[in-house]
This record gives C-alpha cells, sequence and structure tokens, in this order.
C-alpha cells in the first residue's frame, strides 16, 4: 500500500500559486543563463543558476511536473511515498524550500522487458529526490544547450526523434558523398558512464554535490540494497541530460567540421540521439577508422561500442535507426540512379502489431466501445510518430492486421453467429465522412476504430542548426515554429475542438502555455451546461486537466 506524505496546517496553498507568473520566472533565468553562457561570462552563469536553483517559481513548476504531469506520478520510490493531492505538493514545496541538508535516497530497480527478450534496469527515485532533480535540471540544462552540438537530438527541448530523421535525409541524398554508414549501439550507456569523469565535465556546477550525491545513491532490488560506482540510474528526470553532458565532444574527437551556415564541410557528419548515433563517412575504409576514434573517446567516459549491434553498412543496402529504414533504391529517372526512401523499419511494425495484439487480448469480453476507446489512442500515436515519412504501404499493412483482428475479436465474442450477421452488427459507414462501409465500431453510440491509413502523410520541418527555446534571440523562430507544430496537433482534435483551440491561439488560458505540452486536456465550458451553456465554440476552451481543477476550486 502507497502512503501520501504527511501535511502540517501551514502549507503553500497549491491552487492560488500563479502559473503563468512561474513559467515566466523560470523562462526568462533560463535565457539569461544561456546567454551568459554564449558569451562566456561563467561567474554571472553561476549567480544565475545560483538563483535558479533557489527560485520559489522554479520549485512551484518542478513539483508540478513530477506530481501531476509525468507519467511517472503514480509510482513510489523506496520510501512509497507519493503526492497526490494539493495539500500534499504545497507541502513539498515548502519542505523543498525549508529542507536544504536532504540527502536523496536509493531508487527502487525495477526491470522492464527489451525486444530481444533481454530486461532493461530502471531506477525509480523518490517522488521528493524527482522534484529536486527537477529543479536542478532547469538550473544546469540552458548552460548546456549553449554549448551541445547541433545534431545532438535526443531528450533535448523543442528536438525530437523527427529531427534526427530530417537530418540524415538531408545527408544522405543520393548526390551527396557520405554513402558508408557507422550504425553504432554504445553499451549499456546509461549503466557505465565514469562518474567521476561526469563529475569533471560539469565542473563548477552549484548544484554539483546533490548530482553526486545521486550518482552515489545505489539502488534497492527486492528489499536488498546495492551500491552503484558506475552510471546514472535509467528513471531519473535528470538522467538523459547527464548522458548527453557525457557524450558532448564525441563530434569534435572525431573531426566532424560545418561552415557557418550549418552545412557539413568535413568527411564525416554524426547524428546522434542519446546513446544511439550514425556515422556517415565517404569510404569503408574512413567508417571503421571513424569506429575506433570513437571507441577510443567513450573509453575516456567509461563507455564502449557494442560489438554486436554496431555495423558499417553501405546505403544501397540501408540501415534502422529510431524505428525507421533509411536507403537508397535504384532507380531510372535521377542522375544518380538511386532514389533516398526513409519508411518503417520491419522491427516497428512488428512492435505495432504486438503492441495491438496485446490490447485485443485484453479486451477480450469487453464491450467493443471500451476496446476502440483503448485502441483508437494508441493508433493514432503509432500513425503520428511514422507519417513524418513514407507510410502508404505499412499503413495498408497495418490496417489489414488491424482488420483480421477485428474479426477474431468478433468471432470470440459470438462463435455461433456467421459472418453476415457480424458484419451487420460491428462494421459499416460509421465515418460519415469516409466512402468507407468496412469501419469497424459500436453502431449503438457510433463509436469506430480509425484506420492508419486515415491519417495524413506531414513532412517534419527540422529544427535549424543548433538552435534552442532557452536562446533569447530567436523567440520568434520559436513561436513560429510551435505555432506550426500546434496546428499539425489541433487537427487530430476534429473540426469544432480544432476551431476552439485555433480560437484561443493553442495556448491554455490558465498557465499561458501551449495546450499541446503533454499534459492532459479538458473542454471546458466557459458557462456551464447546468445555466444554459451550450456546446459551441464561443462558449468553450482548452484547459490542462489540473488548470481545470484550480478553475472549478476558485469558483467555489
Amino acid at each position: 500500500m502507497q502512503n501520501t506524505a504527511n501535511v502540517t496546517e501551514r502549507t503553500t496553498e497549491w491552487h492560488s500559486i500563479d502559473w503563468r507568473k512561474s513559467n515566466r520566472i523560470v523562462r526568462g533565468l533560463r535565457r539569461r543563463i544561456y546567454k551568459a553562457t554564449s558569451e562566456g561570462n561563467w561567474r554571472k552563469v553561476r549567480n544565475l543558476q545560483k538563483l535558479l536553483l533557489r527560485s520559489y517559481s522554479n520549485v512551484t513548476l518542478s513539483v508540478r511536473r513530477v506530481t501531476q504531469e509525468n507519467k511517472g506520478r503514480k509510482t513510489a520510490g523506496v520510501d512509497k511515498v507519493l503526492a497526490k493531492t494539493p495539500q500534499v505538493r504545497g507541502k513539498m514545496v515548502e519542505d523543498l524550500i525549508k529542507n536544504q541538508s536532504w540527502k536523496p535516497k536509493p531508487v527502487k530497480r525495477v526491470y522492464i522487458p527489451k525486444p530481444n527478450g533481454k530486461k532493461r534496469p530502471l531506477g525509480i527515485p523518490t517522488i521528493k529526490d524527482r522534484c529536486l532533480q527537477a529543479i536542478v535540471k532547469n538550473a544546469l540544462e540552458p548552460c548546456w544547450e549553449a554549448q551541445f552540438e547541433g545534431t545532438s537530438y535526443g531528450f533535448r527541448p523543442g528536438r525530437s526523434t523527427h529531427d534526427a530523421i530530417g537530418k540524415i535525409y538531408l545527408s544522405a541524398r543520393p548526390n551527396n558523398t557520405k554513402k558508408w554508414i557507422l550504425d553504432a549501439d554504445i553499451k549499456g550507456c546509461f549503466d557505465n558512464i565514469n562518474q567521476d569523469k561526469l563529475m569533471e565535465v560539469i565542473g563548477n556546477f552549484p548544484g554539483r554535490k546533490l548530482i553526486n550525491l545521486w550518482l552515489k545513491a545505489g539502488y534497492v532490488h527486492k528489499n536488498v540494497y546495492q551500491n552503484q560506482e558506475t552510471g546514472t540510474p535509467q528513471g531519473g528526470i535528470i538522467s538523459p541530460l547527464l548522458a548527453n553532458i557525457a557524450l558532448h565532444g564525441m563530434e569534435k574527437a572525431i573531426g566532424v567540421k560545418y561552415n557557418s551556415h550549418g552545412n557539413s564541410i568535413g568527411k564525416r557528419i554524426l547524428v546522434r540521439y542519446a546513446d544511439d548515433f550514425i556515422c556517415m563517412c565517404e569510404t569503408k575504409e574512413d567508417a571503421e577508422i571513424a569506429q575506433v576514434e570513437i571507441n577510443n573517446w567513450l573509453k575516456t567516459r567509461g563507455l564502449q561500442l557494442s560489438p554486436e549491434k554496431t555495423r558499417i553498412k553501405h546505403l544501397t543496402d540501408g540501415f534502422d535507426f529510431l524505428g525507421f529504414n533509411i536507403r537508397h533504391y535504384k532507380v531510372n529517372n535521377t542522375k544518380t540512379g538511386y532514389k533516398l526512401l526513409i519508411k518503417p523499419s520491419k522491427e516497428f511494425l512488428k512492435k505495432t502489431k504486438r503492441d495491438l495484439r496485446e490490447i485485443f487480448l485484453n479486451q477480450i469480453g469487453n464491450p467493443v466501445r471500451r476496446l476502440v476507446t483503448t485502441l483508437n489512442p494508441v493508433i493514432r500515436g503509432k500513425a503520428n510518430y511514422l507519417n513524418k515519412v513514407v507510410t502508404s504501404m505499412a499503413f495498408r499493412e497495418l490496417d489489414d492486421y488491424l482488420y483480421k483482428r477485428q474479426v477474431r475479436y468478433a468471432k470470440r465474442k459470438h462463435p455461433n453467429k456467421n459472418k453476415k450477421w457480424m458484419k451487420q452488427r460491428y462494421w459499416g459507414k460509421l465515418n460519415l465522412s469516409r466512402n468507407d462501409k468496412w469501419v469497424f465500431g459500436d453502431k449503438e453510440t457510433g463509436v469506430y476504430a480509425i484506420k492508419f491509413s486515415w491519417i495524413k502523410i506531414e513532412r517534419h520541418a527540422i529544427v535549424k542548426q543548433r538552435h534552442s527555446p532557452d536562446d533569447p534571440k530567436l523567440k520568434e523562430y520559436w513561436e513560429k515554429r510551435n505555432k506550426k507544430c500546434n496546428q499539425s496537433e489541433a487537427k487530430r482534435l476534429g473540426s469544432i475542438r480544432e476551431r476552439v483551440a485555433r480560437k484561443q491561439n493553442y495556448k491554455c488560458p490558465v498557465c499561458g502555455e501551449s495546450i499541446f505540452n503533454d499534459e492532459p486536456l479538458h473542454l471546458h465550458h466557459i458557462k456551464p451546461k447546468c445555466e444554459g451553456g451550450k456546446d459551441e465554440v464561443n462558449n468553450l476552451t482548452w484547459l490542462h486537466q489540473y488548470c481545470h481543477h484550480k478553475t472549478h476550486y476558485q469558483k467555489k
């Protein structure tokens, strides 16, 4: 049984926090740290980092992200403490501000299955340690955002897997000369990072002692404590940033060069997403040399390349990266005789089918409406991940698989009924906007399962060079980029709900942040329905789930 923290009489009033002001203060300090780092004013950087570490706004935002926004908010650490109520969250804010001598607790070790049958270790810190890590991350991250390479895309603000794939697309076109690929994987990156070297690279950061304590805290598995002399636990909020810091400098080590416009002027190109990366070279011999150089450099960080997963390939053979397959195909209608196509990888499609199958098996015996409402978010999520590349054939294959699973579901539910009866019961033109009579769903409620092929292909514009949301000079660039992303996200809400999002400029009116920041969304009636309010665009507004709670709390 998981317990919540005790609450004292004097706590921060959670629902009275001004989230707009908190976001504005933290964003401003992050930008000042980025600017000072860019100018090389390290004394100012340290002073600003100290200021952000003590900032009340930083503390409140960190507690909100850990206890309300993050997926692991319902998972406790070794102390079995959760923060489920506004009172407990307010008390936690006070504890984080007053208790400056907090000693990190060991992480709870769990193992999650990997596609190859092995298990990946995951470390779950306590809720309080996660809040502290979020506070420290806000102070450390903007300093390193001003230093990171432009081709590092993993776990960084404003960057995604699609940016990494977009960079490969631009670099691997048939008219380019770098056609040999070192497809590399670091063996146990998070578990084997040299902690002393990492602390050396972090340097004179005001919160370095706390980071060192997290690294040395160890873990508990099956009630047995174990020391951890290397690595940073996977699962901590700050762990991805620490891994990026440990791997920073790989480009420089192998001589990757760019001009002022961000175009490659050297013989190699490196594209990295956290601990997965590729190095593009002009010859096979150079790729072999690059592999040795990278391995030698990784040894200084306590790391090495995985011999089983690291290979050298030519683009005509193709390679898989982040769930996509990149390959040159022979054609007759181009000058080079080849065409670059990026498609979903076979492994990713297999995993998608496994995930869909798992849903159908878990829903055996449940009403079709429950099956569909569980299925649709998964279909939409997978399709939105894949729809930036060539996916028409892959989507048809997945739709065929969906149909087979739907037929099997209907047969299990009605073993004595014939095909004609089942078609009349579960299939029809349920989507009124499409002339498709084979849409699966619940005819009584009108709920239907979407299809992969309905999701249109949308090309992704990659982030430019070393651009970061923390750079105060690029405020307009990120506003335009975020607006395009928001418009794309809003299209998936449906016509009326999209108009509501557009009316409020895709921002939550309570906290002022984008409504598409991974928080749960609620559609709020400005004039309640019980008072005669209607489901009209002018009476509706999108709110984050917890901003919605605050709105109703203030009306009491």
